[in-house]
């Protein structure tokens, strides 16, 4: 898949109209009962968490992961889905020149779909792995047993927030964060990058993917939200950080859009990672 430019109608498509709903129902009658049994759920949910999109989100991934543990992280309609895109993560990230010493922090870990790749590759003690679902990072605790990473020493932590505020001053070379702000309302995007500048370590950088539009900002369900790149990279400038879009990401099948966050470096341009 090429780099997707303004001109690829995707880009543009409001997925929360209704006429875009009619045209989906038409084209794909078999997905309908599905979404239906979402949105009756996701309506319910909305009644009782209200203002509350952490707490909405958590029971989402409880109902998404007792029917299955990859699906409820986005590895699709199989296992071998699953692994394909926690490898494409990986591979990403060691190309850009991810290092056995470096400091890792994923937002949003889930059952380890990359996570695994990662404990793997980085030195003993050197991931940290959040998440907002309790049942899920059960998972994740199994997946590290299944693939026999226990020497390694990953930290898994439940998170109720994105302060960071019980996280070290400076300390993550690395932090990543994979389809979570495609589930996030805008505060929630601004209060991570609000807090991540403070835990990322100097010359660290922080990636995060997003759903990209370049129509209207909209939401689907309030599950999934569609942002202008020029939104989240303005946000993080507001925050003292530099954000610039990953071109080389968009030529990969996964579709999602991807930024990286740096502390800013006035006097010389961002030095590219080696790997090693």
């Amino acid at each position: 898949m090429g780099t997707r430019t303004p001109s690829d109608p995707r880009l543009s498509r409001n997925r929360a109209t209704l006429a875009h709903k009619v045209r989906y129902a038409i084209g794909h009658p078999g997905r309908v009962p599905a979404h239906l049994r979402r949105a009756a759920r996701d309506a319910w949910l909305r009644a009782r968490y209200r203002d509350d999109h952490i707490g909405y989100y958590r029971a989402v991934m409880a109902s998404d992961a007792a029917r299955s543990p990859e699906a409820a992280v986005g590895g699709g309609p199989s296992y071998e889905r699953w692994l394909a895109l926690g490898q494409m993560q990986f591979d990403y990230l060691l190309e850009h020149g991810l290092r056995p010493d470096d400091r890792m922090l994923e937002i949003g870990c889930g059952n380890l779909r990359a996570g695994r790749l990662f404990i793997d590759h980085l030195e003993p003690g050197h991931y940290y792995g959040i998440d907002i679902s309790p049942h899920i990072l059960i998972e994740a605790k199994r997946t590290v047993v299944r693939h026999g990473l226990q020497d390694k020493l990953p930290h898994l932590a439940i998170a109720d927030d994105l302060t960071f505020d019980f996280l070290p001053e400076g300390h993550f070379t690395v932090v990543h964060a994979h389809s979570v702000f495609s589930h996030s309302p805008l505060d929630v995007v601004d209060q991570c990058l609000e807090n991540v500048g403070r835990i990322l370590a100097p010359g660290g950088f922080f990636d995060f993917t997003f759903d990209r539009t370049e129509g209207r900002e909209h939401h689907v369900l309030r599950e999934d939200f569609y942002y202008r790149t020029e939104t989240l990279t303005d946000l993080a400038a507001s925050h003292g950080l530099t954000a610039r879009l990953m071109e080389d990401w968009e030529r990969l099948p996964h579709g999602q859009s991807k930024i990286r966050v740096t502390h800013p470096a006035p006097d010389r341009a961002e030095p590219e990672r080696s790997p090693v």
